[in-house]
């Protein structure tokens, strides 16, 4: 594998570097979700080397969607749910807005595994595990993740470890692409790969990962107080990330949680500046204990669900009733009982139940119980009540599409595009709706964006040239084609400098 990648000259070309350097960042242990310093903190340090330049804001972006694209493509444990990660970006939101300087466009995403963690990627890209979630008894713990991640990019953590590595360039990328044979889901054994074959420079990335996680702990507590959570859910978090690394000796949790332990040291720190921050009461929100409430329904068998969200009902064993019946009603269209979910929804909305994840469960019950008028009917109300909701615009376009409202879609899709004209999703539903409406160009322009964000140039070029070659676009159309075309071979050629021009 080192082989492949590594040239004659005994140098990574760029896109090796780039691929190894992306899985070195999912594969490093990382306790407690490799924590980030708000921008709130000092400047950064000149570090030196000519490798303290070596990515740019921009090649960040590059390499952290090259990892997601791997993620999304094969991982799976990776959980396609916009919703939770809607919830997590407006959180992240929240937080970055006090950082000074977090100018990144974060994404958020969910991996099903019940470890404790999270895990920053270049570019703003920041994943976290569902064990987190359901670890997190209040929204300022889960806060005290996010903002130690969110530092973690703002801070430009990973361009400020590329720049230790002149010394040991190669044997860390080496190691690396050893890790890689192993599989992104077994990182334990891939930590174990990188310590054979690096010797003391994994003792010097360790040390500088010590240092960054030092930094996060103290700018994320500065955010979270910023941002109006309670500091002191840091402390609070760290204890209990403590007591569960304590119990995965069994071997039930991925092996990198034991070589990063939180430790005393770092539980003490993070009491003692709480401590003389100013006391926060944060009042959790409905959609917190939705989201915990949904990916429990959603974990498991059906009925094994069914039977847990039955008995905490029960036995009032919930922080909030209406969350507890959203959990069930969603663990009932799991086990296929349509007719009793319909009846559970409607005991969730009398218990106030609402808001936008409400009304898309809503618009499924209906959906399950055969009523597809209802549910179309259902998301348009949802999307007047929920403009900004993405979620929402992704489940009606997909409706109008089933129903074959294409025209309808279309319209819905430019709009949505207009407003969010980053968003991957988006333009992969335009370019479904596009080809059902027979118009080709449109088809492969919004496809060609969708290849763009998701990190893929070579697959965005190849559909501006279907595009090119349509035959349905006017003058004004093609015009906008071949700009795009030219700006991505351009972009392309820059960032593979030894590819001849297409």
């Amino acid at each position: 594998m080192a082989g492949a990648i590594i040239s004659s000259n005994g140098m990574l070309p760029t896109r090796g570097l780039i691929a190894i350097l992306a899985l070195a960042l999912i594969l490093e242990p990382r306790a407690f979700a490799q924590p980030l310093p708000p921008q709130t903190a000092a400047p950064l340090p000149d570090l030196g080397g000519s490798g303290s330049a070596a990515l740019s804001p921009g090649m960040e972006r590059r390499l952290g969607e090259s990892v997601m694209r791997e993620i999304r493509s094969r991982d799976p444990t990776y959980v396609e749910d916009p919703e939770v990660s809607e919830y997590l970006s407006q959180m992240g939101a929240r937080l970055s807005a006090v950082m000074s300087g977090a100018r990144y466009d974060f994404e958020f995403f969910v991996i099903r595994d019940p470890s404790i963690n999270a895990f920053a990627l270049p570019g703003g890209f920041v994943g976290v595990h569902t064990g987190l979630v359901s670890a997190a008894d209040t929204e300022s713990e889960l806060a005290a993740v996010l903002g130690h991640e969110l530092s973690h990019v703002t801070q430009r953590h990973i361009s400020r470890m590329v720049g230790q590595q002149d010394q040991m360039q190669i044997p860390f990328l080496a190691a690396m692409a050893a890790a890689l044979v192993l599989g992104m889901r077994r990182p334990d054994l891939a930590a174990g790969a990188m310590a054979a074959t690096q010797g003391a420079a994994i003792s010097m990335q360790a040390g500088y990962s010590r240092e960054f996680e030092r930094e996060a702990d103290r700018v994320g507590l500065e955010a979270m107080s910023a941002a109006g959570y309670d500091p002191r859910a840091m402390a609070v978090f760290f204890e209990k990330l403590q007591r569960a690394t304590r119990l995965m000796d069994d071997g039930s949790f991925p092996g990198y949680l034991r070589s990063h332990p939180v430790t005393t040291e770092r539980i003490a720190d993070a009491q003692n500046k709480s401590e003389r921050m100013p006391y926060r009461q944060h009042l959790d929100s409905v959609d917190f204990y939705i989201v915990k409430a949904k990916l429990a329904a959603e974990t498991g068998e059906p009925r094994e669900a069914v039977m847990r969200f039955e008995g905490a009902i029960q036995d009032k064993r919930y922080a909030n009733e209406a969350a507890a019946r959203y959990g069930l009603t969603t663990a009932l269209l799991r086990a296929k009982r349509p007719q009793d979910a319909a009846r559970e929804y409607q005991q969730m909305v009398a218990a106030g139940g609402r808001g936008p994840m409400v009304e898309t469960l809503g618009a499924r019950v209906k959906r399950a119980n055969g009523d597809r008028a209802g549910a179309l009917a259902a998301l348009a109300q949802a999307r007047s009540r929920y403009p900004q909701s993405r979620p929402i615009v992704y489940m009606y376009a997909e409706a109008l599409q089933d129903a074959g409202s294409n025209k309808e879609a279309a319209a819905l899709l430019e709009d949505a595009v207009r407003l969010y004209p980053r968003d991957a999703r988006l333009h992969s539903l335009q370019a479904k709706t596009y080809a059902a409406l027979g118009k080709r160009l449109l088809q492969h322009q919004s496809q060609a964006e969708y290849y763009v964000l998701e990190g893929s140039l070579p697959a965005a070029i190849e559909q501006l040239q279907l595009a090119r070659t349509a035959g349905d676009g006017d003058f004004y159309q093609l015009s906008m084609v071949d700009a795009r075309l030219k700006d991505l071979r351009a972009q392309h050629q820059a960032e593979n400098p030894k590819e001849q021009k297409r």
